[in-house]
């Protein structure tokens, strides 16, 4: 088919990739602008634009899609449908009626629970047992129009942000290319029962609460891994911690239980497995060690 494809970040490269291995024409590309990135606040085209380019298409980056014109532009493109990837704008009715068959979308998630912009991160930190991908058929509502297929992923206790997000990255892509081969279909309207909203992620939630108990202090630090990263303070600076486990361990909420990174929460308690400090790379436990040291009784505070 002849299709028009709407996404900015990694996570939609893996559709784009996939599409055109089918054999789609992918007409053009629509991404958010470059934006500013990096020491010298270069602007830097996002993922979907770089590999798009680098693929001869063309990329369309408008600030937005409600004027009369951009929305004649997309029309005059004559795609038999849309395919929506994590883009970052609204579609207007217009754009949404303007394909042939109209506008699919890539959801991170079961729908149609966690609908909304962190999906991925609020699974983790819910202690959902498993998350996936739905592919809905596009409407004006948020994240509410009919489901054409979803599949399944579990969510392991060592199941960080980045890693389901490849996952469902890869899961979404396959999913995409067998919808396209029914577009017709109606797909099936999402149950009134179990709608719950990811908000986007707020950086003031990073702040690690000790006072819960360790697989909630787990999956918080798990579904903040890698970005925006949960953190502690300790000697005066932020630790993110990327990975942990829970383990058994009792002391007041925020003590150290020994001189490998346990750290005792409100029940149970957790071992910090990969740590960030500030202005360094990520490294495992016993590398963070031999340059920062948390001695055993230390209170975290």
């Amino acid at each position: 088919m002849r299709l028009v494809f709407m996404g900015t970040p990694d996570f939609a490269v893996e559709t784009l990739k996939a599409l055109l291995t089918a054999g789609h024409d992918v007409a053009c590309v629509y991404a958010q602008p470059p934006r500013p990135a990096g020491r010298g606040m270069a602007l830097r085209p996002s993922p979907v634009q770089a590999w798009a380019q680098s693929q001869g298409i063309e990329v369309r980056t408008p600030l937005s899609l409600k004027s009369t014109e951009e929305q004649e532009r997309f029309a005059s493109i004559g795609a038999d449908a849309a395919v929506v990837v994590a883009y970052g704008l609204l579609l207007p009715k217009a754009i949404l009626e303007a394909p042939r068959f109209g506008c699919f979308n890539v959801h991170a998630s079961l729908l149609p629970r966690w609908r909304g912009a962190a999906p991925i991160q609020r699974a983790i930190m819910s202690g959902d047992a498993e998350s996936g991908v739905t592919i809905m058929r596009m409407e004006q509502g948020l994240d509410t129009g009919p489901m054409m297929k979803a599949v399944r992923v579990p969510i392991a206790a060592s199941t960080t942000a980045s890693t389901l997000h490849d996952a469902l990255a890869a899961a979404g892509a396959a999913l995409m290319v067998e919808v396209l081969k029914s577009p017709a279909e109606p797909g099936t309207p999402q149950p009134a029962d179990g709608v719950t909203y990811a908000r986007k992620i707020d950086k003031a939630e990073a702040k690690i609460d000790f006072n819960m108990d360790a697989v909630a202090v787990r999956n918080h630090i798990h579904g903040l891994s890698p970005f925006p990263g949960a953190w502690f303070a300790a000697n005066g600076q932020r630790i993110k911690v990327l990975r942990a486990e829970a383990i058994d361990g009792q002391a007041a909420p925020g003590t150290m239980l020994d001189d490998r990174l346990a750290i005792a929460c409100a029940t149970g308690a957790i071992r910090c497995l990969e740590l960030q400090r500030e202005g360094k790379g990520a490294m495992p436990a016993e590398a963070f060690l031999r340059g920062f040291s948390l001695a055993r009784g230390t209170v975290l505070t």
